[in-house]
């Protein structure tokens, strides 16, 4: 007759999945998810060995409930929900199951040792919480590159964030919304089958009008920080879904206004994105969308966002006239919004286009005003989406009007300045106005000095993808060819040649 202490090998309940778990993931995948799991306990002061393998374990069913350290990161990232909403059993129905395996019973490895050390709370209760069973570590389990034992570990840049936030926008946003809130946005990659999984959503309320207005900060923000390359290929879906969205209409008038100027404002950030890139022709697709969205709505201040863009891609596109038709048109629309900043960039914007034009009169007459405009300061009035738009960035416009118009010694000082004032936060900002200040300098003569910058700029493209600054570095390097045997100039062109290429 089995003795008492043979009951833990007895046969144990069938597990169940973990279903409520499984969905609060969404679209993420599960070591994505479990990034932003040890993110969130770093929120808090913890840190838990979460990765792929105990995500899995948690949705099949395997840990019933959590230990001690994990409730409390779970619920950090889903306030106001209990565990029995995240499809956990009570912990009093689990109590004692755990406890009859002592520590000392079990391989070292299979102790719940998290892998960077874990939290005091991680490491101790796990010997003991009826919750918890040991993860066992799994040789062929794949290693996440940017968990405690990646590769990125000690960078100074946080790589899991970066990563896992440019996918997290494109999968359904950030651990701390619930995937109902994005949900209804359809945040899916753009495959092939993308198109299909975009929802016909019930008539739209203000959670919706919500999720889509953070979705476009989401964006900024990680543009701002990242560039547009790692991050144009996933758009299409989720603007495809915003436009889902005012096709299903909204329950009132006021939440209709906020989803149109908000799939506007989408459409303007994926027609960024495609502009960064390279992909003009996508670029102008998505501004004319957010253009023509603005104007069946009588949203003034999304119609001059457009044209802004709008000129900015003219101009780019080597279409100066345009731009300057388009600057013009987004300065009428502006002018009642009460916005002296705005109204400074749109300034640059057509002093962008005459420059392109070769009008150094009519270039220097809109920096003019662009210069006057700033000095008026901010104002209530000022968009949110021109949070990039200091000191730094009117330097960086001023500096590519003098370049286009050929005054390369001018142009150097002004992206000097514009790289010197820039917020580290806007790492892409930075390396585009050191990329104009090589490019000024290289052609201004200055060999030496063109290097130097270059090689910083090089150096930022490990957190920066733009394929813009990308083609200013060729650009750079062709017209350093001949000065080689100048002070640094063979190092950044070595340097430069084994720049991996970007498909």
């Amino acid at each position: 007759m089995a003795s008492s202490t043979q009951t833990a090998s007895q046969p144990e309940r069938p597990q169940r999945p973990n279903l409520a778990f499984r969905q609060l993931r969404g679209r993420r995948s599960p070591a994505e998810f479990a990034a932003l799991v040890r993110r969130a306990a770093r929120e808090i002061g913890e840190r838990v060995s979460c990765d792929a393998r105990y995500v899995g374990r948690v949705e099949a069913g395997e840990i019933r409930c959590p230990n001690y350290a994990y409730e409390r990161v779970f619920l950090h990232m889903f306030p106001g929900r209990t565990l029995t909403d995240l499809g956990f059993a009570p912990r009093s129905s689990v109590r004692g199951r755990g406890a009859r395996t002592t520590p000392d019973a079990l391989p070292a490895h299979a102790l719940g040792e998290t892998r960077g050390g874990g939290s005091p709370y991680d490491r101790e209760e796990r010997s003991h919480d009826p919750c918890h069973r040991p993860e066992p570590q799994d040789p062929l389990d794949r290693q996440d590159p940017y968990g405690p034992d990646g590769p990125y570990q000690n960078d100074h840049l946080d790589h899991e964030e970066s990563d896992v936030l440019r996918r997290a926008f494109m999968t359904g946003g950030g651990a701390t919304m619930a995937a109902a809130t994005l949900g209804p946005l359809g945040l899916a990659k753009d495959t092939a089958g993308a198109r299909a999984a975009v929802p016909s959503p019930r008539r739209a309320g203000t959670s919706e009008a919500i999720a889509l207005e953070d979705a476009v900060r989401r964006i900024r923000v990680l543009d701002d920080r990242h560039g547009a390359d790692g991050l144009y290929r996933r758009a299409a879906a989720p603007l495809r879904a915003a436009y889902a969205l005012l096709d299903a209409g909204a329950t009132r008038q006021a939440t209709a206004d906020r989803l149109h100027s908000g799939a506007g404002e989408l459409a303007i950030s994926v027609g960024w994105l495609a502009h960064d890139s390279g992909r003009f022709d996508d670029a102008r697709s998505h501004y004319a969308e957010a253009l023509a969205t603005a104007r069946m709505n009588g949203d003034a201040a999304l119609e001059a966002h457009a044209f802004c863009n709008t000129a900015f891609l003219a101009r780019d596109a080597g279409r100066p006239r345009e731009a300057v038709r388009a600057a013009q048109a987004a300065q009428r629309a502006a002018g009642p919004l009460g916005s002296p900043r705005l109204l400074s960039l749109l300034a640059l914007r057509e002093a962008g286009g005459w420059a392109g034009l070769a009008d150094r009169t009519g270039c220097e007459r809109a920096l003019a005003r662009a210069q006057a405009m700033f000095g008026r300061g901010r104002s209530e009035a000022d968009p949110e989406w021109m949070s990039f738009y200091g000191e730094a960035e009117l330097e960086g416009l001023e500096a590519q009007c003098w370049s286009t118009l050929g005054d390369w010694g001018r142009a150097a000082r002004h992206a000097g300045r514009a790289a010197h004032l820039q917020d580290p936060h806007f790492s892409r900002n930075i390396a585009l106005y050191t990329a104009e200040l090589a490019d000024d300098l290289a052609r201004d003569g200055r060999p030496d000095e063109a290097a130097s910058a270059g090689v910083r700029v090089l150096g930022l493209l490990a957190e920066v993808q733009s394929s813009r600054i990308q083609t200013m570095l060729a650009g750079t390097a062709r017209v350093l060819l001949p000065h080689r045997r100048a002070s640094g100039v063979s190092d950044f062109l070595d340097r430069h040649k084994a720049l991996p290429r970007r498909g």
